[in-house]
């Protein structure tokens, strides 16, 4: 589990097609490693990952860390995106003890939503995503979104999907202050939302029929 607060932004290093499955390797600072195992969790644009192999050198400014991503997540996360050079999120799974500054985050992608729009203020930077119409009444004015990883309230929703308003320090701690029109960002709807939604519908099939 996640908390959606990113802790560092990872550069690309390499990915490599093989049968099926990417191996994907990101260069991350080494404080990020610290008492990283084989088979821990971490989210990576807010997809639920797991390490299978750390290179931490100790004459080498960066770590390491290989994931292997099957053919499922790439299709559906904007990992098969991915080139050389690509910067993406990083969150280490909480611990005992995390403060929990956003919100619950399983590291399930549900969908990805392309950037319609971006307009920049003086303040701050609002982004209006297209969301696949069959997510989009689990997507609520105020309510949470999981984007990129990132716990983010919604600013505004409409017929096409929602609007984000971001501040500066979202913009420079996420990569979603390098995102441009038309690129698109991975999405976890808020599991809460989620599961009362499909309840109630549920029980509402139920009485109905």
């Amino acid at each position: 589990m996640f908390t959606g607060i990113v802790q560092t932004q990872a550069t690309v290093i390499s990915t490599n097609q093989q049968q099926g499955v990417m191996r994907l390797v990101l260069a991350v600072a080494k404080q990020y490693v610290t008492k990283l195992e084989l088979g821990a969790s971490i989210a990576i644009n807010g997809c639920c990952l797991t390490v299978v192999k750390v290179e931490n050198i100790s004459d080498q400014p960066l770590a390491q860390v290989h994931y292997d991503v099957i053919d499922e997540t790439l299709q559906l996360t904007n990992l098969g995106k991915l080139i050389v050079g690509s910067t993406v999120n990083y969150e280490r799974s909480i611990t005992f003890g995390t403060e929990l500054g956003g919100h619950i985050v399983s590291g399930h992608i549900h969908c990805t939503a392309q950037i319609e729009n971006i307009i920049h203020t003086q303040d701050n930077c609002k982004i209006q995503l297209c969301l696949p119409s069959k997510w989009q009444k689990y997507v609520m004015y105020k309510g949470f979104v999981s984007v990129n990883g990132a716990s983010l309230t919604v600013g505004e929703t409409d017929e096409q999907g929602f609007w984000l308003h971001l501040i500066p320090e979202t913009l420079a701690i996420t990569n979603i202050g390098k995102a441009a029109i038309g690129d698109v960002l991975n999405i976890e709807v808020d599991q809460q939302t989620y599961t009362i939604i499909n309840t109630v519908e549920n029980y509402l099939r139920q009485q109905a029929s």
